[in-house]
């Protein structure tokens, strides 16, 4: 770093931002814009396109197409963000003409951003920011996402695939030996050809392996895993600070517990060469860990939560709710909080009643070097009893709400051994 003065990151969760906020006056938010703006480096992951919905709708979606106006680049900037994440499970809603025109507004205000690119290639690249305190590289890679989402590579004979940057991984069930002779039945009826010593087989596209336990396994996928670290290990000798972003929804049971290869990533990233993990995606806080002195959020949460206020969405989404051309928007999320009865997937009840989904925090880092000296915690809130034209949008908190918000991050943290203390209504992350 240059200069011998700390570097200064504030870094955000989700940013599902669909309205302009420039216009939002309350204190509390205020206040989360003077922190955000005093930072060197001002970091979110942006969770929408900014196309004005030019594009055509993907077959699959994150569950809400996140189409957007390109005003909306020009309201992260006036907040204070210079750099964005974009390889999530939204990159490629309206495939490959709402990445380029993403990528359009977010250069015209001049936000660095990473994740997202024409080929797997530039996808995997880092970004830089230039910063008066030194060189900061992001690289921006997803777990979770749509099969056609995924950018791949060029050859000399053929142009790449637009997309993002992948993690993939291998799911294993292991199942008890009574469990798995009742699958080998039913794939036997389906017409499979198996042998009966046979240890694993794959059917409803998921791997089930004999054993004499219940367990799930996890294995990253080693192209995906090797070209990510390779990325680091090249940012970090071109960078003073590098960052590895995560977008993933994946879980251990309770959605607040990571599944097991993103703690995995997460500590190979830092050995490779990065000296901060951010993750995102399942929309909840989890633990924070320190990993050879580095930090590790592997989840901020959401930032901005205005998911239910984008203002078009295709006739797809409309269906699974057994909602026709007549139906408006607010008759979509109205019915997508309900929920369709008897169904699935297709149809499923929105999450937005549960309160931890509006609760969040502003990790705000000073670094010293490559390293952390301080990391302090501001607790945020959602507006998750307001209707919805004006809850979504992050509102710094006190008192009891804050001591809240803060004991689940330290309850999270545990796990890891992470001690967190509070005082005036901020956490305190102990680094030694």
């Amino acid at each position: 770093m240059s200069g011998g003065e700390f570097l200064k990151i504030a870094a955000t969760g989700d940013s599902f931002i669909a309205t302009k906020l420039s216009t939002f006056k309350e204190n509390g938010f205020i206040k989360i814009l003077e922190l955000i703006r005093s930072a060197d480096v001002r970091f979110t992951n942006l969770e929408v396109l900014i196309n004005d919905f030019k594009g055509f709708p993907a077959v699959q979606s994150g569950g809400t197409y996140a189409g957007n106006y390109s005003y909306i680049a020009d309201e992260l900037k006036w907040m204070g963000f210079n750099i964005v994440s974009r390889a999530n499970n939204h990159a490629m809603d309206y495939r490959e003409l709402g990445l380029v025109e993403t990528t359009k507004n977010l250069n015209r205000v001049g936000i660095v951003h990473a994740g997202v690119g024409l080929n797997l290639g530039e996808a995997r690249s880092p970004a830089y920011l230039e910063t008066s305190k030194g060189r900061v590289a992001l690289i921006s890679a997803a777990s979770t996402f749509p099969v056609e989402a995924r950018a791949g590579e060029k050859r000399p004979d053929m142009q790449g695939r637009p997309g993002l940057n992948p993690l993939r991984f291998k799911v294993t069930y292991e199942i008890t030996e009574e469990v798995f002779s009742g699958i080998m039945k039913i794939a036997s009826k389906m017409g499979y050809k198996l042998r009966k010593d046979q240890e694993s087989i794959r059917i409803f596209g998921m791997t089930f392996k004999r054993s004499d336990k219940f367990k799930i396994e996890y294995e990253l996928n080693r192209r995906d895993e090797e070209g990510n670290l390779k990325a680091i290990r090249d940012a970090a000798r071109m960078a003073d600070y590098v960052i590895f972003s995560l977008h993933a929804h994946e879980r251990y049971g309770s959605i607040e517990i990571p599944a097991p290869f993103i703690e995995e990533i997460a500590k190979k990233s830092i050995d490779a060469g990065a000296d901060l993990f951010i993750g995102h995606g399942p929309h909840v806080l989890r633990g924070i860990e320190i990993y050879r002195g580095k930090p590790i959020f592997y989840s901020l949460g959401n930032f901005i939560f205005q998911n239910d206020l984008i203002r078009k969405q295709p006739a797809d989404l409309y269906e699974r709710y057994n909602l026709d051309w007549n139906a408006t928007p607010a008759d979509l999320y109205d019915a997508r909080e309900k929920g369709r009865p008897g169904s699935s997937i297709t149809g499923f009840k929105w999450f937005t009643e549960k309160e931890d989904y509006w609760e969040t925090i502003l990790a705000y880092l000073s670094v010293d070097g490559d390293e952390p000296v301080e990391i302090k915690l501001y607790p945020i809130e959602l507006g998750f009893r307001r209707n919805r034209a004006n809850r979504g949008k992050p509102i710094l908190v006190e008192g009891e709400r804050a001591a809240k918000i803060l004991g689940k991050v330290e309850k999270l943290s545990e796990r890891y051994g992470t001690k967190i203390r509070v005082e005036k209504n901020i956490g305190i992350v102990e680094l030694k």
